[in-house]
């Protein structure tokens, strides 16, 4: 008998209830290598007021994160993609109303792919934010479910240069900032963890090599306006490990940027599309 419990797709969550302040905000921009020369992400009085990083709706749609269903590893989840979509600017405190559901469930064969959806607002009901994951169940496959559509591949364009690079060094404590923000998978800073999933040391939250992305995005070819950033998807292709350098590329393209993140290891984040305005 599977262990995938195809009942609990397309089925809402009851809304959770996610209440911040400015030092949430401040504590997520650290927490993905802002430092002194990115006054408006973590300086309450910085001339214009607070910024925030649109991908810092990732902190409150977690806690929205649907149950995949009884009789779940969570060590066998592997988070595969990820996607935010704004529908206007997150506001630097407040509270905020999500839900979210498990919107697809595919047989891989090896593994089963969760395509999981959270959407968020305002108290008064206006939509906020969109925000998916794709997350694969290692050995969940070969349940004779639907295979799903194919992966559409997204790369830079051949032997072209990119229209932006910024590159970033990951502190050596790193992760242990980012975890405040929400995400505690030992996986991210204890050594007998990492070891158990096969890792030598401690890797870092995928969710932050993603906020590194965006802020070089809206620090790079954006200026600053967070803003103009209003949807960006990738995919997780490759472990970081704190005191890497990381170098985040765009190349211009209909409606935004395909986007790259690169360490000494190789491509880390691919696959990316950014929407701006």
């Amino acid at each position: 008998m599977s262990e995938i419990d195809l009942s609990v797709v397309g089925k809402t969550n009851e809304p959770v209830v996610f209440d911040y302040t400015f030092k949430d905000v401040v504590l997520y921009a650290l927490g993905v290598g802002a430092g002194a020369d990115d006054l408006p992400l973590i300086y309450e009085g910085a001339p214009g007021g607070l910024k925030v990083l649109p991908s810092f709706c990732v902190v409150p749609a977690m806690k929205a994160f649907p149950h995949p269903g009884d009789n779940i590893e969570w060590s066998r989840f592997l988070h595969g993609e990820q996607r935010f979509r704004l529908l206007r600017p997150l506001p630097p405190e407040g509270r905020l109303v999500q839900s979210g559901k498990v919107a697809a469930i595919y047989d891989k064969g090896k593994g089963a792919l969760f395509q999981i959806e959270i959407s968020g607002g305002l108290e008064d009901g206006t939509p906020v934010y969109e925000v998916d994951w794709v997350v694969f169940y290692v050995g969940g496959g070969g349940f004779g479910g639907d295979p799903g559509p194919k992966a559409q591949m997204l790369t830079p364009p051949e032997g072209a240069e990119p229209d932006f690079a910024i590159s970033d060094r990951v502190a050596e404590n790193q992760a242990a900032i980012y975890r405040l923000s929400g995400d505690l998978n030992p996986l991210h800073i204890d050594p007998a963890a990492a070891a158990r999933g096969g890792f030598d040391r401690p890797i870092l939250h995928g969710l932050c090599t993603y906020g590194f992305a965006t802020r070089a995005i809206v620090n790079g070819p954006l200026g600053g306006k967070v803003d103009a950033l209003k949807e960006f998807a990738a995919r997780f292709s490759g472990p970081v490990f704190c005191g890497d350098s990381l170098t985040t590329k765009g190349w211009q393209t209909d409606g935004g940027y395909i986007v790259q993140v690169e360490s000494p290891n190789g491509v880390v984040l691919s696959n990316g599309l950014a929407l701006v305005d």
